[in-house]
């Protein structure tokens, strides 16, 4: 039933020997200067058996990390740290690529030293910042100068430097979510009147010339992208999301980057509801490469997706939370193990929820 999840598929220069993705997954298990910890080294060890790991969220600079205790990679201390991590999991038999991420508005100033964040746009996030001080309101981003456009792309560029330092087999673009790259891409946060906002074209430029960057460290064939084509994401949104993410799907099939993945949640959505349509037909027809798709996947619609030929593979993100052999699992038909204490242990520090689940083997041998 699931046979289409286990063929193996050419990711760009990835070889994978199945088509079950490990979407990215936020998980505060740094420390609070986002140093990776042996804790994370079992945690992605535990998963390799996915035909591949996309890292949690990963930033490459304090002005784009605003999330108590998660990693970051740009500096020695934490590219250091991350070795282990990926020597695991490459010891382990799997491969890992990094998801580098600039929350933009999303970063509350007291991670700034009291500065405001930096986005497209004057623009302010709806609800709550995490902080290690606990919830605040977000507060007003100001915009993202024209003549700090190269000293971004310099963090994206070292950030991937690192990556490559650190043993990644690749790197990811978060630009999903409503996160920086997305807060220029749609036009309910990129209110500007420069190159870099109003036409479609335009507000893909800064997409453009990060994967430009990162494609000058890393080549084309281990450079991938995440995007969120369809409905709201943290107040981030679209009035044609079409023209935008048809124009984004231009640019990603002439760089020729490895993957697109796309998260698209549906009405009822688990994490995230929408009636937008999904986008992934349209960037299918543009965009030649392998697709990726993410969002309350089942393995039997995952299978299904495949088989279709709708998309190239599937992530999985909480499923994978609390199956650290989901890979496994899937393949023998199963029952996949609900998450425990959700979502304080999504989060929280310490192994509860992280790294004591137990495999289907184990489960057997006590039974």
């Amino acid at each position: 039933m699931h046979d289409p999840l286990f063929q193996p598929i050419s990711l760009g220069a990835i070889e994978a020997p199945n088509r079950i993705v490990m979407a990215p997954l936020t998980r505060g298990r740094a420390t609070r200067e986002h140093v990776p910890t042996p804790l994370m080294v079992e945690y992605y060890r535990q998963r390799a058996s996915a035909g591949l790991l996309i890292s949690e969220a990963t930033g490459i600079s304090q002005e784009g990390l605003g999330w108590p205790n998660a990693p970051g990679i740009w500096s020695d201390e934490q590219t250091e740290a991350w070795k282990p991590v990926t020597e695991a999991v490459h010891a382990a038999g799997g491969r890992i690529v990094l998801q580098l991420w600039h929350m933009g508005r999303i970063v509350h100033p007291d991670f700034l030293g009291g500065e405001p964040p930096v986005s497209a746009s004057a623009t302010r996030a709806p609800g709550h910042a995490h902080t290690n001080d606990g919830t605040k309101d977000h507060e007003t981003a100001r915009p993202l100068r024209i003549d700090e456009v190269p000293r971004l792309l310099g963090d994206y560029e070292r950030a991937a430097r690192n990556a490559k330092a650190a043993g990644f087999d690749g790197v990811q673009l978060h630009a999903a979510n409503g996160y920086l790259i997305d807060q220029f891409l749609r036009d309910g946060t990129n209110l500007r009147t420069d190159e870099y906002g109003g036409s479609p074209q335009n507000r893909v430029r800064l997409l453009r010339e990060v994967v430009e960057t990162l494609i000058g460290v890393w080549g084309k064939e281990r450079v991938s992208i995440r995007l969120s084509p369809n409905g709201d994401s943290q107040g981030v949104d679209d009035s044609n999301p079409a023209a935008v993410f048809g124009e984004a799907a231009r640019v990603l099939e002439q760089l020729g980057v490895a993957f697109v993945e796309l998260r698209q949640p549906g009405p009822g959505g688990t994490f995230g509801s929408t009636d937008v349509p999904q986008q992934d037909g349209l960037i299918r027809s543009i965009y030649t490469g392998p697709l990726l798709l993410n969002s309350d996947y089942t393995p039997e619609q995952a299978a299904a997706d495949v088989a279709s030929g709708r998309a190239d593979a599937i992530s999985f993100g909480r499923p994978f939370i609390s199956n650290p052999d989901l890979v496994a699992r899937i393949e023998a038909g199963a029952p996949i193990n609900p998450n425990k204490g959700v979502p304080q242990t999504w989060y929280f520090p310490g192994e509860f929820g992280y790294t004591d689940y137990p495999t289907l083997a184990e489960e057997t041998a006590l039974a």
